[in-house]
């Protein structure tokens, strides 16, 4: 006696629905205008009766069979379901689903075979005769899309006829497929692509046969690379593809190339490392033909929740000419960086990052590889590493060490301080209650504490990380303690006054002295601790005015806001000549006795000698206008700033016998077109003149007659941003190379795009849906472009010189839906030439990326040219040629 799974169905729906008669042969339910939806439990069912339920005795001396159903069963149809007794078949028709265990099938047409233990599963006609409800088979995250699927419920084997399916980025169709189980499908007349259109792709790979595992991989035998349903010549006899969700260990193709001075070469070549979920590693080296070559180290790591980073370490090795010839040059450039971020969740009392950028200062002025023309601009890289730590105390204390790295390209001058200490103890009120306010002189009275802790060296590019770089490192503390209070005056004005202490210790001094032997002034460091301690006071009086012009609530401008910050400040420093010391020297036979401080060469400075006393005067404004809305249901007036700042600042010295006033400086800024534009200006005045040598004399230019002042330099900077789009997608649709940034470049595309298309590893950007055709003859063109004009002048000694005098302009388009173009250039007007020029094309092929980057004219002339598959899957399936810039190797 066999007990088959349907029967078992079939008598569960008679007990739900109370029925005890019997049956003809045929039953049939019409749900046409609801769906039906039944559960079936695993309960045992006597096969032998379909209509009635026979439990098993306890005592029943025969083994208990296994049930068949390990789950529920769930099914419902629209139309109908047909129990066919006779040849022990059920059909659902018309939006037919069946779920059991991890199996979900839905299609038109359902039938149950269950003698065999069979399910089919097909389209149905709809009014106009056109097929339709294709089924749809799920297990676990697996999904095929057949026109009709036949499957077996013991063994899981099935048939399925021109199946659809996706895994990872595959998407994958078939005449015919056989499921073996759930984890292997054996293929035939195959066709795979990463298309989003998977019956008419822009392109596909076929193959006569394949087989497939879920998840894992896809072996196949011949196959041809079909572009636009036409066959190309490549052909691979077999291929095997991963398919996971995990990172993968494999080789990274090189780009290949010509240089007019090192020959040919491959770039990017090298193996990347899929070391765990946390973290990886990717080794890439280029190599000339002429002997030059480059190794690159770039990993990731990122533990979730605690903190993520990135670390990249580069070393080239240039060669220029050939060897026994003058122009032969050699010489080696490297590049560190490491960036760290920790997440502020992990510790809220200790936290730690990274930056850094450091190496051969003609490291990007010289580098070979494609990705760094960008960044030959650069002037200065600069590195932070940083811990710091917050003690819950009362009062509260902060600790933080850093050591910072800033290096100058041009004169490969670098300073260092490895590294610095810092100690901020809150500030204490000594004088006012703990939970009441602080008011008046007294109970304003406060305090704090500051030890500042240094290690500074300063070296250059040829003596770093040489012995010689340490042995001139200079070591101090300072101690500050700033005791300050602040109070009403007078009703409508701000008192504040203050005090500081500072103490310094150095662990080396300098002791100076006539040297007979060599005629000359010598200095000797002194080891040892020393100390000094300074001290000033000062004082700032100052208010706000408010002064409203109306217009009338009829005018454009109903109204203008002046707000004016006039304030007054005294500074006080004695002089400290006790930390003075003498020394006689010889000048042409002549004795002489010269001044100095044995802490001059300290990295906190000396102790002044010279006493100061002076006055200060500054003078802030801003401009508002309230601007009546064009919209008439709106009742408040739209404020709009005319000028963020305007100020003015100047200074007397009571301790001077000359010159006592110092230049007056103008200095302002205000935004416009809706905070688009950024303009800054700036001008120093002095109201001294200028004798024929050009120096400045103690006379009043007015007096020498002149002008009230004299216009010794002047500035102004403009930054214009605009887009198709404002806010949010304007920034999104702009994303200049995170890599340029991150050589201390800039973080806008003035300065060109860092970036590599060929790396598989970076991120691509989303596909965005395609625009419909009527959008873009509606000339709805995504565009964006940032201006910057800086201008400078100089007038110091009558030299009436524009010093600089340029403008930068970057500009990106999508002249249709899938082309874009962007451009970087500059025009200095003063050296009259163009600047880093870098044009910018891009196409978007769909399933494909094709760039195209060009630096016509300069001394980093190159081109970039990219085509290839978006998915990382077959990221290899590419074609990448590019030229290297012929740069001049330096000493």
């Amino acid at each position: 006696m066999r007990t088959n799974l349907f029967h078992i169905v079939l008598s569960a729906i008679l007990l739900t629905v109370g029925a005890s008669k019997s049956y003809s042969q045929e039953t049939k339910t019409d749900t046409t205008k609801t769906s039906v939806s039944t559960r079936i439990d695993s309960t045992l069912v006597n096969a032998a009766d379909s209509t009635k339920i026979a439990p098993v005795p306890l005592n029943d001396s025969l083994k208990q069979k296994k049930p068949m159903l390990l789950s529920q069963v769930r099914r419902k149809s629209k139309d109908y379901e047909r129990i066919d007794q006779k040849n022990k078949k059920l059909t659902l028709y018309n939006e037919a689903e069946l779920y059991y265990e991890d199996i979900e099938l839905k299609s038109g047409i359902i039938v149950m075979d269950y003698e065999k233990s069979e399910i089919y599963a097909g389209r149905i006609k709809d009014s106009a005769g056109v097929l339709s409800q294709r089924p749809m088979f799920k297990q676990g995250s697996n999904v095929v899309e057949p026109d009709s699927i036949r499957f077996n419920t013991k063994t899981k084997k099935a048939l399925i006829w021109n199946s659809r399916t996706e895994q990872s980025e595959f998407r994958i169709k078939a005449d015919i497929v056989k499921r073996e189980n759930d984890s292997v499908y054996y293929m035939k007349k195959a066709r795979f692509t990463t298309s989003k259109d998977i019956d008419d792709p822009e392109y596909y790979f076929v193959t006569s046969k394949a087989k497939f595992v879920p998840g894992e991989k896809v072996v196949v035998g011949g196959t041809n690379m079909v572009i636009a349903d036409v066959p190309t010549p490549i052909y691979l006899p077999f291929a095997f593809f991963p398919m996971t969700d995990e990172a993968q260990s494999g080789i990274l193709l090189p780009s290949y190339g010509e240089n007019n001075t090192r020959g040919f070469f491959l770039q990017n070549l090298g193996y990347y490392f899929a070391l765990s979920d946390n973290y990886d590693l990717a080794v890439m080296g280029d190599y000339y033909t002429n002997g030059s070559y480059a190794m690159r180290f770039e990993s990731r790591y990122a533990w979730r929740y605690n903190f993520s980073g990135n670390i990249n370490v580069r070393f080239e090795n240039l060669i220029a000419g050939e060897r026994g010839y003058p122009d032969y040059a050699k010489t080696k450039i490297y590049n560190i960086q490491w960036s760290h971020t920790q997440d502020p969740k992990s510790n809220v009392n200790s936290r730690f990052s990274a930056s850094v950028n450091l190496g051969s200062s003609r490291y990007f002025q010289q580098s070979i590889n494609q990705i760094n023309v960008g960044s030959t601009l650069n002037n200065t890289l600069s590195s932070s590493i940083s811990y710091s730590r917050t003690f819950n105390t009362v009062p509260q204390v902060n600790l933080s060490l850093t050591a910072s790295h800033q290096q100058n390209t041009q004169t490969q001058a670098i300073n260092m301080t490895l590294p610095t200490l810092q100690v901020n103890v809150d500030r204490i009120f000594p004088f006012a209650p703990a939970d009441g306010p602080k008011k008046g002189f007294i109970k304003n009275l406060n305090l704090q504490y500051t030890l500042r802790g240094e290690n500074r060296i300063a070296t250059t590019d040829s003596l770093f990380f040489k012995p010689e770089m340490f042995r001139d490192a200079k070591v101090g503390f300072q101690h500050s303690i700033p005791i300050s209070t602040n109070f009403k005056l007078f009703k409508y004005f701000s008192a504040s006054t203050s005090a500081n202490y500072n103490e310094v210790w150095y662990l080396k001094t300098i002791r100076k002295e006539y040297d007979p032997v060599n005629i000359r002034d010598t200095t000797i460091n002194v080891n040892g601790f020393d100390r000094f301690g300074t001290y000033n006071f000062g004082a700032s009086l100052g208010t706000t005015i408010y002064g409203t012009f109306n217009f009338g609530e009829d005018k454009k401008i109903q109204a203008i806001r002046h707000v004016m910050r006039p304030n007054v400040s005294y500074s006080y420093t004695p002089s400290f000549e006790q930390y003075y010391d003498t020394y006689v020297t010889q000048v042409t036979a002549e004795t002489i006795v010269r001044e100095y401080t044995r802490f001059e060469d300290g990295i906190f400075g000396a102790p002044g000698k010279n006493y100061s006393n002076s006055i200060g005067f500054s003078l802030s404004n801003t401009f508002e206008a309230k601007v009546r809305e064009r919209d008439s249901t709106k009742t408040e007036p739209r404020k709009v700033m005319l000028l963020n700042n305007f100020n003015f600042s100047t200074g007397y010295n009571l301790a001077a016998d000359s010159l006592k006033w110092s230049p007056l400086r103008i200095t302002g800024g205000t935004t416009l077109f809706k905070d688009k534009m950024n303009v800054n200006f700036g001008a120093s005045l002095n109201p001294y003149a200028l004798d024929n040598a050009g120096r400045t004399i103690d006379m009043y230019n007015i007096e020498n007659g002149g002008s009230l002042f004299r216009l010794t330099a002047a500035n102004l900077t403009i930054g214009y941003s605009l887009a198709s789009t404002d806010g949010d997608e304007a920034a999104k649709k702009k994303s200049p190379g995170s890599q340029g940034v991150r050589n201390g470049g800039r973080d806008d595309d003035l300065f060109g795009v860092n970036t590599d298309q060929s790396d598989p590893r970076q991120d691509d950007d989303e596909d965005e849906e395609e625009e419909a055709i009527t959008e873009f003859f509606k000339l709805n063109i995504p565009w964006d472009m940032t201006l910057a004009y800086s201008l400078t002048y100089s007038n110091t000694r009558r030299e009436s010189d524009v010093t600089g005098n340029s403008i930068m302009v970057s500009g990106n388009t999508d002249i249709t839906p899938r082309w874009k173009v962007g451009v970087s250039t500059g025009y200095d007007f003063v050296q009259k030439g163009f600047t880093f020029t870098q044009l910018r094309f891009e196409r978007d092929l769909l399933s494909w990326r094709m760039n195209l980057s060009w630096v016509p004219f300069g001394t980093n002339t190159y081109w970039s040219f990219f085509i290839g598959i978006k998915s990382s899957i077959l990221q290899d399936v590419k074609y990448d040629k590019r030229s290297v810039p012929d740069r001049t190797i330096g000493n």
